[in-house]
């Protein structure tokens, strides 16, 4: 059976995440999943590059699925950009071999965190943006994010309490860019944890307020315990912009 390649991208401000769920229409999966199996007159069922949270938006996700048609990958993507909803966009459709998998054939992905760290009101970009007041110490959270950096296992970075694979992941760079009010990080990898970039900079928060010591990430790691690390950043400031096979 034919196998395709969907890449696409989505303002997650209204949906409940990329994932379906049994107790609500609102995921953008279901949603691709619904429309693709009424525009090709068959089920079809979708993978993701990954499952972004409720609130998390996307530049550029990817997506694979299996169908047999005589529509060709132009009149699909054109269907899918007729009745999509404003908020999420077809960005390009290609037949793919047959061992392509969204998910499975992912080698690294990028994701940006945006936090508005001024009392200065940001009305167009509000859903876009972690909106956060405290000053920061920007240089003592560039030199934890260095020590974030590499292959570690971040047990002690992911919101499940029960683990069936490795939580072994490899970052390549985090980077925080100083964008007058606005903070920018922007951070590279082979997979993420279930929340791990949130919990990733949510502890970089913690070390720019003097809540950690830049120093600490190490025994961090170590610990293998969620509770050492920082809270969990809210889901509207981080963006999937790159996936990459």
């Amino acid at each position: 059976m034919p196998n395709y390649r969907l890449t696409l991208c989505y303002d997650g401000t209204r949906w409940k995440g990329w994932q379906k769920q049994g107790n609500t229409e609102q995921t953008i999966q279901g949603k691709l999943e619904t429309l693709l199996s009424r525009l090709l007159d068959q089920p079809v069922e979708v993978a993701g590059s990954g499952r972004t949270d409720a609130g998390t938006h996307a530049k550029m996700q990817v997506a694979s699925f299996r169908a047999k048609t005589s529509l060709s990958p132009q009149e699909i993507l054109s269907g899918l950009r007729q009745y999509l909803p404003m908020d999420i966009g077809a960005i390009s459709l290609e037949q793919v071999e047959p061992r392509f998998h969204a998910r499975l054939s992912c080698t690294g992905k990028t994701y940006v965190y945006r936090i508005w760290n001024s009392d200065q009101p940001n009305v167009f970009e509000r859903n876009y943006l972690y909106r956060l007041h405290t000053p920061l110490d920007l240089y003592a959270m560039r030199q934890a994010a260095e020590d974030l950096c590499g292959t570690h296992d971040y047990r002690a970075f992911c919101s499940l309490k029960r683990f069936k694979h490795s939580t072994v992941r490899r970052i390549e760079a985090i980077t925080i860019e100083d964008l007058g009010p606005e903070l920018r990080f922007t951070i590279t990898g082979d997979g993420f944890l279930y929340h791990m970039v949130r919990i990733l900079v949510g502890t970089l928060l913690a070390v720019g307020r003097g809540q950690l010591s830049p120093d600490s990430m190490g025994d961090i790691l170590a610990s293998q315990d969620r509770r050492q690390a920082g809270e969990m950043v809210p889901s509207c400031g981080l963006c999937l912009v790159d996936v990459r096979y």
